[in-house]
């Protein structure tokens, strides 16, 4: 969060009915920065859908020129607030950009493997808000996409900056996600079984993160 807020102009958080200081934490990091926090009474993490259509609404009503959504897992590569200002600015015909996402195991590994490659593609993460735009979404409680389905329709354009994902690696926090899974989509139907079971893979294949 520290390192995302060198960057925006204005904070949007939605916090899931944390029960941790979680709410506190933002405020004292977020200091001198416009800040949009709301806290939903009952968690909705089993139905995501609702969560990232809440999140979108809130972000629009601010009317900003940008809209960047990151989990509260995820955050730039090292260096980077410069490097993205100036895409950001010299991107006049361009409406969403899109990173490559790498799941780390380590401080200092990610996982590759045939069943975790998100850092071999793709995806958007910030987005021009345009003025009457009619959001679409995946309508599915599990893996929706953080954005409208019908961005994709709009002008975009990759950046070389990566992103770090770290929401796996501490083991306990794999173990929680691996259940989390198991109880919510346990068929499959939104995700793949044989990676929601490779998350307790004893001996993963790991490359190091390397600045760039």
């Amino acid at each position: 969060m520290r390192s995302i807020s060198l960057l925006i102009d204005h904070a949007v958080i939605l916090d899931d009915a944390s029960e941790d200081n979680t709410v506190e934490l933002c405020q004292e990091i977020l200091q001198g920065i416009p800040l949009t926090l709301f806290s939903n009474k009952e968690p909705l993490f089993h139905n995501e859908i609702l969560l990232r259509r809440q999140l979108w609404e809130m972000a629009v009503k601010t009317n900003p020129e940008w809209i960047v959504i990151l989990d509260a897992d995820e955050l730039f590569e090292e260096n980077y607030p410069e490097k993205l200002r100036e895409l950001l600015s010299n991107s006049p015909q361009v409406d969403y950009l899109s990173f490559r996402l790498y799941d780390l195991w380590t401080e200092t590994q990610y996982r590759d493997d045939p069943l975790w490659q998100a850092h071999k593609w793709y995806r958007p993460f910030i987005v021009r808000n345009i003025p009457n735009f009619q959001a679409q979404w995946q309508e599915t409680p599990q893996h929706c996409g953080r954005f409208p389905k019908n961005i994709i329709g709009l002008r975009g354009s990759t950046s070389p900056l990566r992103i770090k994902h770290l929401g796996w690696v501490r083991p306990q926090d794999r173990l929680a996600k691996y259940y989390r899974y198991k109880q919510l989509d346990p068929n499959g139907t939104y995700g793949n079984l044989e990676q929601y079971r490779s998350i307790l893979d004893p001996r993963p294949n790991l490359v190091a993160w390397k600045c760039e």
